[in-house]
């Protein structure tokens, strides 16, 4: 983790950006996926929490260009996670206050039936809405699940194991937001895996941060943000 403390017009702010995997959470990475195009500071924000507003404070912009080199290597790093096969043992979660460690089940079919049928909803759909956008010659050759499918099917997974309750879709989609909190090195290998191994599927290429590191590699050179009228 890098911290840096930044001047804006009125105070200061105190800016932490994650610099390895295992400080970055899915949530983090849903949001910046969702963000489609974002600009400097909307990946600064959701990387380091700090309201975008304040970030368009900060006196310098060039204060802000420190983060430049570690957000590209992070780009690197989760690139490569994507070829990471490796599954989890164990994954913790932090609920209520107390650390709850779960043993990894790979195979989702021994889960409870309701978690098992609405897994499979949500690969399903996944699988229905690409085809539908890009036909169904070769689909599994480019097939991308969004993050957002991923969290869902893996709080499917999680729900009944952490929380000891009978299961209920409803509450098990809002299980959601504790598994935004999961570190990337143990949930994005796991989603993948139900993705690739149910439905029978060929490994699914994602390449949203092979585009993020190209935008902000282009940033290197940079031009003044309009927002920031410098």
């Amino acid at each position: 983790m890098i911290e840096k403390t930044l001047r804006t017009a009125d105070s200061k702010i105190t800016v932490q950006i994650p610099t390895a995997l295992s400080e970055l959470t899915l949530g983090q990475m849903i949001a910046l996926q969702e963000a489609g195009s974002p600009d400097d500071l909307d990946v600064i924000s959701i990387l380091s929490g700090v309201p975008k507003a304040d970030l368009a404070n900060v006196k310098s912009f060039g204060e802000l260009r420190l983060f430049d080199e570690h957000i590209m290597a992070l780009c690197d790093r989760i690139k490569h996670l994507y070829d990471n096969d490796t599954l989890p043992r164990k994954i913790t979660f932090m609920t209520g206050g107390r650390e709850i460690a779960v043993d990894v089940i790979h195979n989702l079919s021994v889960e409870p039936a309701g978690a098992f049928f609405a897994a499979r909803e949500i690969i399903a759909g996944e699988i229905g809405e690409h085809i539908s956008l890009y036909g169904d010659e070769n689909w599994k050759d480019n097939f991308q699940p969004s993050l957002s499918a991923c969290c869902l099917v893996l709080a499917h997974y999680f729900y009944c194991r952490v929380t000891q309750k009978r299961y209920d879709e409803y509450e098990a989609e809002a299980f959601c937001e504790e598994v935004k909190n999961l570190k990337v090195p143990e949930a994005l290998p796991l989603a993948r895996h139900f993705f690739t191994c149910y439905p029978s599927l060929s490994k699914p290429k994602t390449d949203f941060w092979q585009r993020l590191r190209r935008y902000w590699k282009r940033k290197q050179g940079y031009k003044p943000l309009r927002s920031l009228n410098i």
